[in-house]
């Protein structure tokens, strides 16, 4: 089998703009695959809608463009039918925080086996700018001319209330780094999230690689829920990356029906050719 990472190319050149985030993330995913020889043809990575999406173009493995903010209930399918697939949604912050709020709270209650891949750049890249649900306070945008009036949604204490599993941030800027939380995240048996800080070279000036490179630390998981929530909320002059939280539960294929018997194996309950034929005889 090649074990190389180039087994992940599909021959076409990525289209995003020159210095986005989106490469970071796109080379850290292929390493992670690549390092904990996941064969392309046992993977299946689910996209929402936004720049992210493209990646689907890109990246040799089965690929499924859903409509906008429904990457992780198409994800949650999948595993159902396919429990031995690594499955994986691929995510922009105002697909899934935004349009796609619902499905993420849902799932990160449920557990199912799937990792979920946020590009967090806080803005609508792929409609030019508007201001994203995780966009900071006061931040200009097209759609917030003025600032940014209300806090931001946070993906992290959202996955963490609701249930998740494994929640953890990494930063485009760091692809090593990065690359060893994606593999993490994708061993880890549950419902797995990472949050990316993606800079947005061309619609946010302000929080540049340069910005996020004086801020971002490196941490450990912590002990608690509690103190990982407050670890979490951390922003401004300092932000965590790394695993935030971890711990085991039982997934959601555990238990469901499916566990035992998952659909991909299941009977289609079509009579063969004699079968058939003695029904009328």
């Amino acid at each position: 089998m090649n074990n190389q990472i180039d087994q992940f190319d599909t021959g076409i050149l990525p289209t995003w703009c020159p210095g986005c985030g989106n490469y970071g993330i796109w080379m850290a995913l292929k390493s992670a695959l690549k390092n904990l020889a996941v064969p392309p043809h046992d993977t299946v990575i689910v996209y929402g809608v936004g720049c992210h999406g493209n990646m689907r173009d890109w990246m040799h493995v089965y690929g499924i463009e859903g409509l906008h903010g429904r990457a992780i209930p198409l994800a949650q399918g999948v595993k159902l039918a396919n429990s031995g697939l690594t499955v994986i949604a691929v995510t922009g912050d105002g697909d899934c925080i935004g349009e796609g709020g619902n499905h993420f709270l849902h799932a990160a209650k449920r557990n199912p086996n799937i990792t979920v891949i946020v590009h967090d750049n806080q803005v609508y890249g792929l409609t030019t700018g508007q201001a994203s649900p995780t966009a900071q306070e006061k931040m200009e945008t097209k759609s917030t001319p003025d600032g940014v009036a209300e806090p931001p949604l946070n993906p992290l204490s959202l996955a963490l209330v609701a249930g998740g599993t494994f929640v953890s941030r990494g930063f485009a800027g760091d692809i090593p780094y990065l690359t060893g939380i994606l593999e993490k995240a994708i061993r880890h048996k549950g419902f797995s999230v990472v949050d990316i800080l993606q800079p947005c070279v061309t619609f946010d000036k302000i929080h540049t690689y340069e910005w996020y490179r004086k801020r971002v630390y490196q941490v450990e998981p912590t002990g608690t829920k509690k103190e990982a929530l407050e670890r979490a909320m951390e922003w401004g002059d300092k932000i965590p990356l790394g695993v935030i939280y971890e711990e085991q539960k039982e997934t959601s294929e555990g238990f469901e029906s499916v566990a035992i018997n998952p659909l991909v194996n299941a009977s289609l309950g079509i009579p063969n050719r004699d079968d058939f034929l003695s029904m009328f005889r």
